[in-house]
């Protein structure tokens, strides 16, 4: 039995997104084994006492003004769903506790002024063993706490996306500008979005933290992970592994479509297509147009059932193309019904502009759920294709198959390899058996999780040995203002 480990996660939130589900789902599955695992979070909003929101009235803010209204900030944060105004008072607050931090915003440079990010490891009842860190954008963590921090403990850098690499950006589709330095940058609006073009700045900031760090990275895909060390976060990193997310198959499994769909209310005879993300027709990083396109194309084949494409996540009302049905359903906290969702369709469709390892697409493989998306990011990873296709990197016979990968955009792919599937049983059958095979094997959560275990602990041995000397950053890189 290996030792009870002290584990601190860092997220942006304890529940929001798939990047913040991935750092829970590990949290709940390092304390069901034993550990002492706590996260540390921008926004709480459960009630597990081993999660603790990063608050910054008591770091190293100086004054009693800037304390009183990072304590206002703090104690409003609880009650956003619940007093009107209060997502409105909160960034005002934080303005006048951190004036600098509003002028960088205004300035279109990233706001690192959050002074709870350098006592982090007092937090825990503990001094965490390790420290994991996953998102750190979205106005809730200073990056210069990251020098100190990784002289202390272990640092581990999982990345969900490329905000660490670029100079704004969570995802850069063609440019790469990230590589060597960035400015004039062709789009501000991408998210994290900024005001002006301070982005060679932001570049140049995060490069002189990475040259103080040294860190674990690492990345669900071997397509990140590749980015990473083409970056400026190459210096800081010491070790770096491909380990990929994992879904919960307790609850993601295959079931009974028939029964899915009577508890969701949907259709008994449709053929039923299911696309999953947040705001599908709004998110930028998403194809939806490209899922219409080819919905609109497979609704004018010759088909033996009514069609019906979900849209899980997004709103509006009812559409129709060709006789085909889009139907848009809110999101759904509950997982056990978005579970009820993927084993009530045929087929899950899948297209982004850009995505780093989609957890949708996981969770229809372990439904045992075909899947045809196309091949951006690190989504070739994910899917062994039946039918090999330019930036493919894994394509296999119908003995191992999980779905199909088409090219970016392609909607003529992604209708035609949607109509093979829907009219052939055989097919889908075996596809939808391998599935759930593959996803079992390679993409559970107790994989994961004993993955990041086995890390914590190969990082520690020699660490505790030996641990690094504190570089001497500059007086700029750690002042918290």
């Amino acid at each position: 039995m290996p030792p009870e480990l002290s584990i601190l996660q860092v997220s942006t939130a304890d529940v929001l997104g798939g990047a913040e589900s991935i750092a829970r789902n590990l949290h709940v599955g390092y304390r069901r084994l034993g550990h002492d695992s706590h996260m540390a979070v921008g926004r709480k909003r459960t009630d597990d006492s081993h999660v603790h929101r990063i608050t910054h009235h008591q770091g190293r803010a100086r004054n009693l003004f800037r304390r009183i209204s990072w304590g206002l900030h703090a104690a409003m944060q609880p009650h956003f769903d619940k007093i009107p105004g209060a997502r409105l008072i909160a960034p005002i607050l934080q303005s006048l506790a951190e004036p600098s931090g509003w002028l960088d915003r205004r300035r279109g440079i990233e706001d690192f002024h959050f002074p709870g990010s350098h006592r982090l490891l007092d937090l825990p009842p503990r001094t965490p063993d390790v420290v994991h860190c996953h998102n750190l954008h979205a106005n809730y963590f200073d990056l210069r706490a990251l020098p100190a921090l990784c002289c202390r403990v272990p640092v581990i850098l999982t990345l969900h996306d490329a905000w660490l690499l670029a100079g704004h950006c969570a995802h850069s589709f063609d440019c790469d500008r990230w590589r060597t330095g960035c400015g004039n940058c062709p789009d501000l609006s991408i998210y994290p979005a900024v005001r002006r073009d301070g982005t060679a700045e932001n570049w140049r900031r995060k490069a002189e933290v990475f040259a103080q760090c040294r860190v674990c990275i690492t990345a669900p895909c071997k397509w990140l992970l590749d980015r990473a060390k083409q970056s400026m976060l190459a210096p800081a990193i010491a070790d770096a592994r491909v380990i990929p997310n994992g879904v919960d198959t307790s609850i993601f499994h295959p079931g009974d479509m028939q029964a899915a769909r009577r508890a969701l209310g949907l259709p008994m005879d449709a053929a039923i297509l299911l696309f999953v993300a947040q705001s599908p027709g709004q998110n930028p990083f998403k194809d939806f147009a490209t899922l219409r396109r080819a919905i609109g194309q497979l609704a004018a084949r010759p088909l033996e059932r009514p069609l019906l494409f979900i849209a899980l996540g997004g709103t509006g009302l009812p559409e129709r193309i060709n006789g085909a049905e889009i139907r848009y359903i809110p999101a759904q906290a509950d997982a056990t019904a978005v579970a009820d969702y993927y084993r009530a369709a045929d087929l899950y469709l899948h297209a982004a502009r850009a995505d780093t390892f989609p957890n949708t697409i996981l969770e229809a493989l372990a439904c045992g759920r075909p899947v045809v998306a196309t091949a951006v990011g690190g989504i070739p990873e994910q899917i062994i294709s039946l039918e090999s296709c330019g930036s493919a990197t894994t394509s296999g016979s119908i003995d191992d198959a999980t779905g199909v990968l088409v090219a970016a955009g392609d909607a003529d792919g992604v209708a035609h390899f949607s109509a093979k599937i829907l009219g052939n049983k055989h097919l889908a059958i075996r596809l939808a058996g391998n599935a759930a095979k593959d996803a079992a094997s390679r993409f559970s959560l107790d994989r994961q999780v004993e993955a990041f275990l086995a890390l914590y602990q190969e990082l520690l041995d020699p660490y505790s040995s030996h641990p690094p000397t504190a570089p001497m950053p500059r007086a700029e890189m750690v002042s918290a203002h």
